[in-house]
């Protein structure tokens, strides 16, 4: 049995391949980028929003306008309460695996052993 070597020859490497390589990564990295600034900010456009709302319904006395910063925690509380009321609307299911043992010992994998052990015990 003989083995190939696996052999990187970097003269197969064009021009034309590095530039859709370099290319790729950038956008790639462009587009992480732009997502991790995006979810940070996020809080910032949420909070627009809410004071352009507020405008909207001329809500300028300060002891009727409700807080209009929300923090992190109050954002994961939602998403929480939102997370267990969707996964509510389906129906509950029985949470039960039974594992029966099986005693039928021929399977088509067991016949491809014993013609393998077969074969091994006439050498």
């Amino acid at each position: 049995m003989k083995l190939s070597a696996i052999t990187f020859d970097l003269s197969l490497i064009d021009q034309y391949t590095l530039v859709i390589a370099i290319a790729g990564y950038c956008i790639v990295l462009l587009a992480l980028a732009f997502m991790a600034y995006f979810f940070t900010r996020l809080h910032r456009v949420q909070d627009f929003l809410t004071k352009r709302r507020l405008a909207v319904q001329k809500i300028t006395d300060n002891a009727e306008a409700p807080k209009i910063v929300m923090t992190g925690e109050e954002n994961a509380a939602i998403a929480a309460a939102l997370y267990l009321f969707f996964s509510e609307l389906h129906d509950e299911e029985k949470y039960v695996m039974t594992i029966r043992k099986v005693s039928k010992t021929y399977s088509p994998w067991n016949s491809k052993i014993y013609g393998i052990w077969n074969t091994l015990k006439h050498w």
